[in-house]
């Protein structure tokens, strides 16, 4: 079990950037790097959210370290929950859950499975999970808080901004933030550019190109 690291303060017009541009949009402006490449639920409807990750990296069907994770759970944070190998096991219900808002997190990334699904909406805490399953953890195993977790292809250190919404989610290295916020605001502002243009008419055939090119090339 690690200490718990020490967490660098996010600019809030940084974490709204990322917001307000949305996950697909991040992950095209991040050149196509960080995306956690798993089918999820999103277990309330219209969430989405952003914050630095809280890892964790439970025992093999086992949730002890996520009631450990409580103890250092800080505002503002995205809870990571994951497993050496995922299965739909049940890593959090509404009693964590709850305690998880109560300690200020922003959403909640289960590489696993959820249960008590009505409550959790009821809730209202974002929540994102690969599965929805009755099958309970055990609790034998410590476990381990803040380090490297593996999520759908994507590499999640402590500290990584994670982004979710209804398309799912991304990864954003803590040391690339400021750049990829940057180049997602410079896409969004040429995406509301080019939706303008669309809705007066243009085709995205000609916008991209590619009318000429293909006109080109049949010469």
């Amino acid at each position: 079990m690690s200490a718990t690291p020490h967490r660098t303060e996010i600019d809030p017009d940084t974490l709204a950037a990322l917001i307000a541009g949305g996950v697909a949009t991040v992950y095209e402006a991040s050149g196509r790097r960080g995306l956690i490449d798993v089918e999820l639920t999103q277990i309330v409807p219209g969430a989405r959210v952003a914050g630095p990750a809280r890892t964790v990296q439970c025992g093999q069907g086992d949730n002890r370290a996520v009631h450990e994770a409580m103890t250092v759970l800080r505002p503002g944070e995205v809870l990571v929950l994951s497993m050496p190998d995922p299965v739909p096991t049940a890593l959090i219900g509404e009693l964590l859950a709850t305690q998880a808002k109560v300690a200020g997190a922003v959403g909640v990334l289960v590489d696993a499975a959820v249960r008590d699904v009505d409550e959790l909406r009821a809730l209202g805490l974002p929540i994102w999970a690969r599965w929805r399953r009755v099958r309970g953890a055990t609790k034998q195993e410590r476990g381990s808080l803040d380090v490297v977790v593996m999520v759908g292809g994507a590499a999640i250190a402590p500290g990584d901004i994670v982004l979710l919404d209804a398309d799912g989610a991304v990864v954003v290295d803590r040391n690339s933030l400021a750049e990829v916020a940057a180049a997602t605001k410079a896409r969004v502002e040429k995406e509301t550019g080019l939706r303008a243009r669309l809705e007066a008419g243009e085709l995205s055939y000609d916008l991209h190109g590619m009318r000429a090119a293909d006109e080109s090339a049949a010469l």
